[in-house]
């Protein structure tokens, strides 16, 4: 469960937006318990949701099996939604209908973490399987202010804050050449399997020449665009208030 440095920063930032203590806590996206066990010194019961059921050993914490855009708890099941590294994984079409669980589910605040206007062609991947062009880390959507308030509209949004800086952009002709390399930059260790097929990543193949020149290609005009680009935040973090 050890995490890097510049991760807990991150998760920190996020528990930071926690107003207080309160009775109980949906954290969606579990994953290996990190975040639900630091979540128990902010609420008296914590309820770990993933895909697969969680295993984290701790007398606070509840493991359940469950989907985001389908949660099967009553309507106000929980003081707090708390959420963070999921929005930009789901659908954009299945992506309004979690954000409306997550509303009907909460009684009282919703804490929402997503990656703040990520460029989705900066380390995105080939699957070796299917072919096709994956974003990185299997991220289907941007996200700025305008996109999260809107799939929150009609609740009051207390704070907004931003965590990290970044330079990380592309452009269309690197892009390009990178796809015809083979992504090799990617991440192929990821957990995240290919969006269109389902099967895990595997790692390029060696280059050819060519494709060895196309990498080199895009990294040069990469390096002489970034002398023009203004840095930005990497993550968005959100405190929502419902009332009850």
């Amino acid at each position: 469960m050890e995490k890097r440095e510049k991760e807990k920063e991150r998760i920190q930032s996020l528990l930071n937006l926690i107003p207080g203590r309160a009775p109980s806590v949906l954290d969606i996206g579990a994953r290996d318990g990190y975040i639900s066990a630091k979540l128990t010194d902010f609420f008296d019961s914590v309820t770990a949701l993933d895909l697969e059921k969680p295993a984290i050993a701790h007398e606070n914490v509840i493991c359940v099996q469950g989907d985001a855009t389908s949660l099967h708890f009553p309507d106000g099941s929980f003081h707090t939604v708390f959420c963070s590294e999921v929005l930009e994984h789901i659908p954009p079409y299945l992506l309004q209908k979690a954000c409306d669980e997550m509303r009907r589910v909460a009684q009282e605040h919703i804490i929402i973490g997503v990656p703040y206007r990520q460029d989705l062609r900066v380390g995105r991947t080939t699957c070796y399987t299917c072919g096709k062009k994956n974003p990185p880390w299997g991220h289907v959507t941007v996200f700025d202010e305008k996109k999260i308030l809107s799939l929150f509209s009609g609740i009051s949004c207390e704070r907004i804050r931003f965590h990290g800086e970044n330079t990380e952009y592309t452009n269309f002709l690197s892009a390009l050449l990178m796809d015809l390399a083979g992504n090799p930059y990617g991440d192929y260790s990821q957990l995240e399997p290919c969006i269109y097929c389902g099967n895990r990543l595997k790692p390029p193949p060696e280059r050819n020449l060519p494709q060895k020149v196309c990498t080199r290609l895009a990294v040069s005009i990469t390096r002489m665009q970034s002398c023009f680009i203004r840095r930005r935040p990497i993550w968005m973090n959100i405190l929502f208030r419902k009332g009850i």
